[in-house]
C-alpha cells in the first residue's frame, strides 16, 4: 500500500526550497490543480519547474509564477501566459525551451535511466549552439540529456491503494513518463478504489513509480473557450 494523504498541504510538505518539480498536463488539461494549489499555499522558494508548459496567469503553474516560486521553466510552449512574458523580459526567470518531442523524451529518458540520446530535432537552429553533434548516416543530430525530478506531481483518473494509475484519454499525455522520472511520485486522482479494481491491461502508471497518493475533486477550468455558432 502507497502513503495515503488526507490533505493536499501535508501531500507536498516534503518539497522544500530550490527543488526540481514535474507536473503533468497539456495547457491546463490534466495539470494536478489541487497539488499547485498546495504549493502556493506552503510558499517554497525557488523552484525549477519541468512541465510542457506554464499554465495561464491565474490557474495551475501560472499561480506558483505569479507568487515568484519559479526561478527556471524548462517547457516547450509559454504562449498562455503574460506574467511569464514580463518576468522572462525582465529577468526575473530563466526560461530552457525545448522542442515539445525532445522535451518528451528526455523526460522518458530519464525515467528509463538513460542519461541522453541524440535526435535530429534543433540541428541548425540557436538550440544546437554549445550542444555536442554527431552524423549518423549522413545525417546531423544533437545530443540531448535526460530530465529527471525530486518530485514529480501528476493527476489521474483513477488511482489504486497500490499506486497504479489510469489517465483519462488526453489528460494522459506526459504524466506517465512524469510519473517515471521523479524520485517521488504523488499522484493526485480523480476516484481512489481498492487493489483489484482496475482492469491490468489498462493500467497507464504502473504503482512501482508512485510513492504517495491523494484523491480529489479538481475544477478542470478551459484554457481557450471556444463555442460553435448556431445555424
Amino acid at each position: 500500500m502507497k502513503n495515503t494523504y488526507t490533505s493536499f498541504n501535508e501531500a507536498v510538505k516534503d518539497i522544500q526550497d530550490g527543488s526540481t518539480i514535474m507536473a503533468g498536463g497539456f495547457g491546463l488539461v490534466g495539470i494536478p490543480e489541487n497539488l499547485i494549489l498546495a504549493l502556493v499555499e506552503s510558499n517554497v522558494k525557488h523552484l525549477t519547474v519541468i512541465s510542457n508548459n506554464c499554465g495561464v496567469d491565474d490557474w495551475g503553474l501560472g499561480l506558483l509564477l505569479k507568487n515568484k516560486q519559479i526561478d527556471k521553466m524548462i517547457g516547450s510552449y509559454v504562449g498562455e501566459n503574460k506574467e511569464f512574458e514580463r518576468q522572462v523580459l525582465s529577468g526575473d526567470l530563466e526560461v530552457e525551451l525545448v522542442p515539445q518531442g525532445t522535451l518528451a523524451e528526455r523526460i522518458r529518458a530519464g525515467g528509463a535511466g538513460i542519461p541522453a540520446f541524440y535526435t535530429p530535432a534543433g540541428v541548425g537552429t540557436p538550440l544546437a549552439e554549445g550542444v555536442e553533434v554527431r552524423t549518423f548516416d549522413n545525417k546531423e543530430y544533437l545530443l540531448q540529456t535526460a530530465l529527471t525530478a525530486d518530485f514529480s506531481l501528476v493527476r489521474a483518473a483513477k488511482g489504486d491503494r497500490n499506486g497504479n494509475l489510469v489517465y483519462n484519454k488526453t489528460a494522459r499525455n506526459f504524466s506517465p513518463s512524469i510519473a517515471a522520472a521523479g524520485e517521488v511520485t504523488i499522484a493526485e486522482v480523480e476516484q481512489l478504489v481498492e487493489p483489484g479494481e482496475l482492469d491490468a491491461d489498462h493500467i497507464h502508471t504502473p504503482g512501482i513509480y508512485v510513492q504517495g497518493l491523494i484523491e480529489g475533486k479538481q475544477e478542470k477550468r478551459i484554457e481557450r473557450l471556444t463555442l460553435r455558432k448556431q445555424a
